[in-house]
């Protein structure tokens, strides 16, 4: 499995400060569909997201329906826990980051389909799978930081090899899962042989080697290593809400950010998300499946909105204020994430290729 994401501490912080709020939001939400769970019953969550992410909402589901939520952080290993405890595992809900960790538990045969009429008409198809074995539950897009004085229009993802960018481009590893689904939509989008000639181009307009992390380009772009980079869409809200004078306040503050897109026509910003599967062997599936329904629901999506700075899955749900004034509305691309990750191992092998990351 791939590694999981670490929270800031002001993310944490914020968490855990909004549990109330969010508690009291869901004072006029309707009732979750909960055929067959028993009033107090409860239901065991496996997750590879830092619990104090996802704390908010587990919580205001517990106030809303009676049901307990047992949480175990698994930091690594998921899937190889899950097989290894089989029919016996205690695990009803399965959550984490990145699509490809996701069709890893499908394809390990780690989950169960779901049939949800409230999943199908709050998550967009290309956002979950076919057949009901997962959903996607927010978006984090793959954006572009760039120094406050550069004057840029729309720009492409495939504009980044243009030449006139040597030397000003920073990034994070290319085998970083955030990176290697880019250049997975990139194959899908544009075609192995095209994506290698972009991969090379890219890589020759780098400023450093391909290291750190994503608050990390931001830290280069104001510290003038480079003039631009890619980069997750949340961290920009948890470095603006850090510390008034802290390093990140000043990374964050220090940055433009640009929604790039692919060329093809139609195309968007490429996303990747947060997610969840119900687990096979699930004693408590309809339970499982009542936290799925709730978790996209209108004001459970705001507030995953407001706690981790990420993009609703849910049409029309407000953007967390620092997200909506740094960035805005989000025109995500349409591919179906299943097509990303049909390309990851291709992806993998071309960022070796072309010696990305040397």
């Amino acid at each position: 499995m791939r590694r999981t994401e670490t929270p800031s501490r002001t993310s944490l912080s914020t968490g855990a400060a909004r549990v109330a709020l969010a508690v009291a939001a869901m004072a006029g939400v309707p009732a979750v569909a909960q055929a067959n769970v028993p009033a107090g019953g409860e239901l065991t969550l496996y997750t590879t997201r830092e619990v104090a992410l996802v704390q908010p909402l587990l919580s205001a589901f517990t106030a809303k329906t009676g049901t307990k939520v047992n949480t175990v952080f698994v930091k690594d290993g998921l899937l190889e826990r899950v097989k290894a405890e089989g029919a016996r595992s205690p695990a009803d809900l399965l959550m984490t980051v990145d699509v490809g960790n996701l069709i890893d538990l499908v394809e390990g045969g780690a989950t169960q389909p779901m049939k949800s009429a409230a999943v199908e008409a709050a998550v967009p198809a290309n956002l979950r799978a076919t057949d009901g074995q997962w959903t996607a539950l927010s978006m984090r897009a793959r954006v572009l930081y760039a120094d406050q004085a550069l004057k840029a229009g729309p720009i492409r993802y495939e504009d980044l090899a243009d030449p006139k960018w040597k030397g000003k481009v920073c990034t994070r590893s290319g085998q970083h899962p955030y990176n290697t689904a880019l250049v997975a939509a990139m194959i899908a989008h544009d075609g192995e042989a095209r994506t290698e000639q972009w991969l090379r181009g890219l890589k020759a307009n780098l400023g450093r080697k391909p290291t750190g992390g994503d608050r990390d380009v931001a830290r280069d772009i104001l510290g003038g290593v480079c003039d631009v980079g890619l980069a997750n869409s949340y961290y920009v809200g948890q470095m603006k809400a850090s510390k008034p004078g802290s390093d990140a306040r000043k990374w964050g503050d220090g940055i433009q950010v640009l929604k790039p897109t692919f060329a093809a026509k139609g195309a968007g910003t490429h996303v990747n998300i947060s997610g969840a599967a119900v687990a096979r062997h699930a004693p408590n599936k309809a339970a499982a499946q009542a936290l799925l329904e709730f978790l996209v629901s209108e004001p459970a999506q705001q507030l995953y909105a407001q706690t981790n700075y990420e993009y609703p899955v849910r049409a029309g749900v407000a953007l967390d204020p620092l997200i909506q004034s740094a960035i805005g509305p989000l025109k995500a691309d349409p591919l179906p994430l299943t097509e990303i990750a049909r390309h990851r191992k291709q992806a993998s092998l071309l960022i070796d290729k072309v010696a990305f990351d040397q």
